[in-house]
């Protein structure tokens, strides 16, 4: 029996799938992987944590392990591939491969046939392939400059926003999503609230502050989710218009933590997609990448 395994390294959190030829024996999960945010210290301690767990649920040892495959944001770089097989070399046995996160999504949404994924989640990007086998992409060049609709995105806008309402209130009042805000980094004081916004915090970490002010009604947090569904949507569009034909159907697959925990966000999205493109069927599921990166390494121990 061989075994194999597959690796989702998030920005957020890192999922790992241990199977043989046929099925799953384990699974483990840890804080993120992202070598780029999070750097090597704690992207080492994440896998070894996740892959720990697939293993012991799955009664190995890692030494067992015929081949890996990881997918992980900018995983196509030479420079980041080579930091994470250098951690994964100590970690497991066999051979490995790594691959953009987007590859892994895309495997587990459609296998090898088309479709458009859209991945929400730390970051964000839009990936297709058509009929032809033709891929495009849109989006996700990083969280300082792109990242449209992800969870970084969503805290950083909510942040923007709800100083821009208490300027427009003359500083006499605060929203419900400024106050959360200011509750999450214990904070205060607005200014305080600006000197730790200026210091370049994980945005992403304010994304359930943002769902909770929205599903307590407040406005601003509302505006931030429906145009993070809509960024996103727009991204898909742009892989549609690229690689599919005009009225061609297609299927239109989802992924990541900002679409599984909010309702708004995957609601706007898929109407804001539908009005657009009438002929795209919506995967009513979300998409498990790490279950494409354990079915790449099987595929690629079979080649």
């Amino acid at each position: 029996m061989s075994i194999f395994l597959g690796i989702d390294g998030g920005g957020s959190k890192t999922s790992c799938i241990i199977g043989d030829e046929n099925s799953v024996l384990g699974t483990g999960t840890s804080a993120g992987s992202n070598v780029v945010r999070l750097g090597e210290q704690q992207a080492r301690e994440s896998l070894s944590s996740a892959i720990r767990q697939a293993c012991a649920e799955a009664k190995i040892i890692p030494a067992q392990i015929k081949k890996t495959c990881v997918g992980i944001a900018g995983g196509a770089r030479p420079e980041i591939a080579n930091v994470v097989r250098r951690l994964l070399l100590e970690l497991v046995g066999g051979e490995i491969e790594i691959v953009g996160d987007q590859v892994i999504a895309m495997e587990a949404a459609f296998g090898g046939g088309s479709g458009v994924i859209v991945i929400a989640g730390t970051g964000s990007i839009a990936y297709g392939r058509n009929a032809k086998g033709q891929l495009a992409r849109a989006g996700g060049w990083g969280f300082a400059i792109s990242d449209e609709g992800s969870g970084h995105w969503i805290g950083h806008a909510a942040v923007a926003a709800s100083l821009r309402a208490y300027d427009q209130a003359g500083h006499q009042s605060t929203s419900l999503l400024l106050e959360g805000i200011m509750k999450f980094w214990g904070v205060s004081l607005v200014e305080q609230l600006v000197v730790m916004a200026n210091s370049a915090p994980d945005f992403s970490a304010l994304f359930p502050t943002v769902l909770s002010a929205g599903e307590a009604g407040d406005e601003i947090a509302r505006h931030v989710l429906t145009q993070a569904g809509s960024e996103l949507a727009a991204l898909a569009g742009l892989v549609i218009d690229r690689i599919f034909e005009k009225g061609e159907s297609l299927s239109v697959a989802v992924s990541g933590g900002v679409f599984c925990n909010s309702d708004a966000v995957r609601r706007v999205f898929y109407d804001r997609l539908r009005a657009a493109y009438p002929h795209i069927s919506p995967n009513p599921n979300l998409v498990d990448p790490a279950t494409g990166a354990l079915d790449l390494a099987r595929r690629g121990a079979r080649l």
